[in-house]
């Protein structure tokens, strides 16, 4: 279905002649609504639950950076930095492989966390942070930031 609204998107901006993002966001959103209507015929798509998802853990996730950029910055500037790194064990609640390579990949891609490794047992993911004040809330915020949006993504 993806592709198919990728390829609506395309279509409607050849027939617009206006290849600019702007013009291909429209298309794809119009795209969207058009397999979402055609969809409601027939038997209905995970990928018009998926979708709203995706976008949701998108923006959860800029809007992480965003905040661990501002304070990483506070934290440089600042005359006593105040750094209290870490390693912390988190509890993995995902069983897709490919949510929890995500996971991992999100928490690196966000400034002051880096994910180390993945227990055998795959129970467990080693994250090393620079502000840990709580060990349980830093868990408390993984699970239910990004590993409950990304539960609901890839594995329901």
């Amino acid at each position: 279905m993806f592709l198919l609204n990728i390829l609506l998107a395309i279509a409607w901006a050849a027939l617009m002649g206006n290849f600019e993002p702007q013009q291909l966001l429209f298309g794809f959103v119009l795209g969207y609504l058009i397999l979402w209507l055609v969809s409601r015929m027939g038997r209905p798509s995970r990928y018009f639950k998926q979708l709203p998802l995706g976008i949701e853990l998108l923006l959860f996730f800029l809007f992480d950076v965003l905040r661990a950029n501002v304070r990483m910055a506070v934290t440089i500037l600042s005359p006593r930095m105040r750094l209290r790194p870490a390693v912390v064990a988190v509890p993995l609640i995902l069983k897709s492989e490919a949510a929890m390579i995500l996971l991992a990949n999100m928490l690196t891609l966000t400034p002051g966390t880096l994910s180390l490794d993945v227990s055998t047992d795959r129970q467990m993911l080693y994250v090393h942070t620079v502000w840990l004040d709580d060990a349980e809330e830093f868990r408390r915020q993984v699970l239910e930031g990004y590993e409950k949006r990304l539960k609901e993504l890839f594995e329901s």
